[in-house]
């Protein structure tokens, strides 16, 4: 039996892995966010990237907030993504900012913010494999993104996921951009991209 093509495995994974991590209580995910922000503080080719791309967490996705407010604390601009569809912009933000309701109901910095280029991406995903293959949410932002940020200086991508979203093998399209580190809440992956 031939499997399916990557577009539509990656769906089913999508579902399946949503509802894995949609199980998670909340309680969890918010001790999750914190150890993640600390295993991302350690990271020392993090230490002096700035600015930092960044996203506002939805559904249940890992709060980067803590990592956020660390990040700037230390010295480190960050940014919060902003959708353009097709593509993300990234907006110069600090704990307090207003934000506005953006595309596909995400929170973002208005269009007042300035401008950056991030040096790093903090990165949501559904699902991921230690190579750092990735699935979002099937749209292509973040690959489009850390596409155009490549094209003028190197990015470190750096995923926030749970442990319980690790799967075998994330199939791969040529589009896709595969992730330098994932961190978890219970380990620091250097992936093997």
């Amino acid at each position: 039996m031939q499997s399916p093509p990557p577009p539509a495995l990656k769906e089913r994974l999508r579902s399946e892995m949503l509802t894995r991590r949609d199980a998670l209580d909340e309680s969890v995910r918010d001790q999750a966010a914190d150890r993640i922000a600390k295993y991302a503080l350690d990271l020392p080719e993090f230490r002096n990237i700035t600015p930092v791309g960044a996203y506002w967490p939805i559904r249940s996705e890992v709060d980067p907030r803590p990592l956020m407010e660390e990040l700037i604390a230390r010295g480190q601009d960050v940014a919060l993504s902003q959708i353009l569809h097709p593509h993300l912009s990234w907006r110069l933000w600090e704990p307090g900012d207003m934000l506005v309701k953006g595309g596909f109901g995400v929170r973002e910095p208005g269009p007042d913010a300035p401008e950056v280029f991030p040096k790093a991406l903090l990165v949501p995903l559904v699902a991921f494999d230690r190579r750092g293959g990735r699935i979002g949410y099937g749209e292509g932002h973040f690959d489009r993104a850390i596409a155009a940020l490549e094209a003028q200086h190197p990015v470190l991508t750096i995923g926030l996921a749970y442990a319980v979203q690790e799967i075998d093998e994330v199939p791969v399209e040529p589009h896709d951009r595969l992730l330098d580190v994932i961190i978890t809440e219970a380990e620091l992956i250097r992936t093997t991209s």
